[in-house]
């Protein structure tokens, strides 16, 4: 598996395996986020769909999540 330097931790560490999307953002994921982060960002997923009970058919739920883990994965880190 190719090595990368990862957005949001600042480490060059293993890609993930897969594209998680089929669209610009899952381009931008693959190639920007390693796949220790985008394995926490799966368990903040899960936190956040248990913590609001969100309804995953409902639209606004997955909007929810994608701002949410645009934020996650992708906004500066504060020290």
């Amino acid at each position: 598996m190719p090595n990368i330097t990862c957005v949001r931790c600042g480490q060059t560490r293993d890609q993930m395996s897969f594209q998680p999307f089929q669209n610009d953002l899952g381009r931008r994921l693959f190639n920007e986020i390693c796949a220790l982060c985008w394995g926490q960002w799966l368990g903040q997923q899960q936190a956040l769909i248990n913590h609001y009970a969100l309804n995953l058919r409902d639209p606004k739920a997955k909007e929810f999540l994608l701002q949410q883990m645009q934020e996650f994965l992708f906004a500066p880190a504060v020290d």
